[in-house]
């Protein structure tokens, strides 16, 4: 399991693929894509976090937006994302003077991206991942490769999965331009783009090796110099020279 913190949040990776995240104004956040042994320790760890820290906490609306998702009621979960949204888009919480939650703001607006991108409202979900890379923009320079990471890829695994797989491909090259980390080359569009790669560069090998010119000879054996005897004006078995009667 890898942790980080930065930035107001607390940020956890299970070898099975999940993402937990911990603002300090705001509890758990499990962005991964499937309800995983790696998700269960998170809620695990993420309850321990909040038995510690006390009972004075905002309610997150973030699980129950992922559970609504998980059951497909994407309309319910854009709801609730919305209102996880709210409440990190505060100058209190994310703005140029205060930019202590802006990571947890990102990841805010890039869950709601996602589902609108899910329930087919492509135009919503430009607009919150704009927003998202708003609140990247301001954020601890430190801590923003994880934060890109996680938010560029889930919105181009939304765009894969409703088959916009150009549009999924070009996010992740933004991510990359973004500076986020190697959890891009996770999702399904990075690994797409891995595999082009990889033929373009057999492609390019193999029309390097029919443009290099054959050298003459270089497959032929080298013709035999002429017999000395030959040289001389003799022939074959007359000995040296010319005979004298």
């Amino acid at each position: 399991m890898d942790v980080r913190e930065g930035d107001g949040i607390t940020t956890l990776r299970f070898p099975a693929g999940s993402v937990a995240r911990w603002g300090m104004k705001g509890p758990y956040r499990d962005l991964s894509r499937e309800c995983s042994v790696g998700r269960v320790l998170a809620v695990i760890v993420m309850s321990a976090f909040v038995a510690a820290c006390g009972d004075n906490k905002p309610k997150s609306y973030d699980l129950a937006a992922m559970d609504a998702s998980y059951s497909g009621d994407l309309k319910t979960a854009i709801s609730l994302a919305t209102k996880e949204v709210a409440r990190f888009s505060t100058p209190e919480q994310c703005s140029p003077a205060k930019n202590i939650n802006c990571g947890t703001l990102a990841l805010a607006y890039g869950s709601l991206a996602q589902y609108q991108i899910a329930a087919g409202d492509r135009a919503a979900g430009e607009i919150s991942f704009g927003n998202a890379r708003d609140a990247m923009s301001i954020m601890d320079r430190e801590h923003l490769p994880a934060t890109a990471g996680v938010v560029y890829r889930d919105v181009s695994e939304a765009f894969w999965k409703v088959g916009d797989k150009a549009r999924a491909k070009a996010v992740i090259e933004e991510g990359r331009l973004a500076g986020g980390d190697t959890w891009l080359a996770n999702s399904s569009a990075g690994q797409e783009i891995l595999r082009e790669k990889a033929r373009e560069r057999e492609r390019a090998r193999l029309a390097a090796e029919e443009k290099t010119p054959v050298v003459p000879g270089s497959s032929a054996p080298a013709p035999l110099a002429p017999s000395p005897l030959l040289r001389a004006g003799g022939t074959p078995g007359s000995g040296t020279g010319t005979r004298t009667p």
